[in-house]
């Protein structure tokens, strides 16, 4: 068991963080798993035919799944708009020495696999090397879903800043994750593989991911400072409505229109028009009409953020598409019988 004790001071610094880098990190993890499950498949489905591009023995080799884990590639910034470019860019920077020893590290429990150890043999090229593998991963199993993926960051953030807000600042720790409980002003972690620990003053980073479902990931910077990456909410309705999943809700399509069904797929996490219209490829004004429409019909709700209007859509809608997509299945069982 490993306890914060969660001083004023401490929670005075306990902010929420971001990491693209971390992503990937996660993602290369849970590949390496093995089982991806109901909630990863779809995104499984769509990037394994494209990933048969890459090394990926080495790339796994680099984030394996277990009890450790690369610190460099959890690092993270308070900055909502840091990039995968700018991380590489800083990791790229990193002492040669750094990163070999912390990849050493990570197969502490085993023995480091030998296109890995190939790779370690050379400190100079080493920072480089792994930023371009990285960066190659990126941009095939992770920059053409990003979008979908901030969306949940962001609303899960939004989310626990509004529990703050309403019930209090210990309000954002009690459903973070089931490995965790708050217990007075104790946040205790029953975490397997760690030793029992109490800290105590101890400032904590929150770190939102999609990637580290089901898990939750420790980081240690500082004799004071950790930082916990744990699954955002929203996390398995993060790849509806990709172009590969099983269903694509035909019948929706024909009730009230592919535009308007492909835009209530979407908004299972809030979204502007501006951003709906571009992953749809229309114009922010049909988007526009669209939304009336739907809201209308009791199928969207809207509220203010900023200078922008944020969409997302009703519990009604919701059983609208639960049972297009019971209906589709069934059809597609009648058809195989």
């Amino acid at each position: 068991m490993i306890e914060f004790h969660l001083s004023v001071d401490a929670l005075g610094k306990t902010r929420f963080a971001y990491s693209p880098l971390a992503e990937v990190a996660s993602s290369l993890r849970l590949l390496g798993e093995g089982r991806h499950g109901y909630v990863m498949m779809p995104w499984f489905r769509d990037v394994r035919g494209p990933l048969q591009s890459l090394d990926f023995d080495l790339l796994q080799a680099l984030a394996p799944p277990g009890r450790w884990a690369p610190e460099f590639l959890f690092a993270w910034s308070y900055n909502p708009a840091i990039g995968i470019e700018q991380q590489l860019d800083a990791m790229s920077r990193l002492p040669g020495e750094q990163i070999r020893d912390d990849l050493r590290g990570t197969w502490r429990d085993g023995t480091v696999p030998p296109n890995l150890d190939e790779l370690l043999d050379d400190e100079k090229a080493l920072p480089g090397r792994v930023s371009d593998l990285i960066f190659d991963y990126w941009q095939v199993a992770i920059a053409p879903y990003w979008q979908r993926i901030r969306r949940v960051l962001d609303d899960d953030v939004a989310y626990r800043g509004a529990k703050a807000f309403t019930h209090g600042i210990f309000s954002m720790f009690t459903d973070l994750h089931p490995e965790i409980t708050l217990v007075d002003r104790v946040l205790k972690i029953d975490k397997p593989h760690h030793r029992d620990a109490s800290y105590r003053g101890t400032e904590i980073t929150l770190l939102p991911s999609v990637f580290t479902w089901p898990n939750l990931t420790i980081g240690h910077e500082a004799p004071d400072q950790f930082s916990l990456t744990y699954a955002a909410r929203g996390v398995g309705r993060v790849w509806e409505g990709l172009p590969s999943t099983a269903n694509p809700m035909g019948d929706l399509d024909s009730l009230i229109g592919r535009t308007r069904s492909a835009i209530l797929r979407r908004l299972d996490v809030p979204m502007t028009t501006t951003q709906l219209a571009r992953d749809l490829h229309q114009s922010p004004g049909t988007v526009s009409e669209h939304l009336t429409v739907l809201r209308g019909n009791g199928l969207l709700i809207s509220w203010r953020a900023g200078r922008g209007v944020l969409y997302r859509h009703t519990p009604l809608a919701s059983s609208l598409m639960a049972a297009s997509e019971a209906q589709g299945a069934s059809g597609q069982t009648s058809a195989r019988a």
